[in-house]
């Protein structure tokens, strides 16, 4: 049984910054097809680091790799202590590929924003994709399922 670690707001629970979600039916229509194949884990590691739902929106500044909200407050500690524990219930569950919320500060698997909340986009990871990914964890975007189908069949 293949053990598939995903960003929780991508199943729908609302975990997102605003307090909504980022529900992605192509992933749901995935896990169905996958059912005796995989299991899936859903984690949110912004809640998993202690940071409230809602909760302002932050980015991962392009100069320093801090982590910083709308408010200018620096949640850092929070991202890498929720990468940390995502990373824990990964290897509790045996995963070997995550599928994360693309853009994200935690889950950004192939471009993150700059930290200058003008949705300028850069080349890079989020804490928890770059955390998993150095522990040999496949780490995929939202957008990557269909490829990731076509491999897994």
């Amino acid at each position: 049984m293949i053990q598939i670690l995903v960003s929780a707001c991508l199943t729908g629970e609302n975990c997102k910054w605003d307090g909504g979600n980022n529900r992605n039916e192509a992933l749901l229509d995935f896990m169905e097809r996958m059912k005796g194949k995989a299991e899936f884990h859903p984690v949110c590691p912004e809640q998993l680091g202690g940071l409230s739902t809602p909760r302002p929106a932050s980015e991962v500044r392009e100069n320093d790799g801090v982590v910083v909200n709308t408010e200018d407050r620096n949640v850092t500690a929070e991202f890498l202590l929720g990468a940390d524990l995502a990373l824990r219930e990964a290897k509790k569950y045996g995963c070997t590929i995550a599928i994360l919320k693309e853009k994200s500060p935690s889950c950004g698997c192939s471009g993150i924003y700059n930290g200058s909340f003008s949705h300028t986009l850069i080349p890079g990871m989020g804490k928890t994709a770059a955390l998993l990914s150095g522990y040999g964890i496949r780490v995929v975007g939202e957008s990557q399922i269909g490829e990731l189908e076509k491999e897994l069949r």
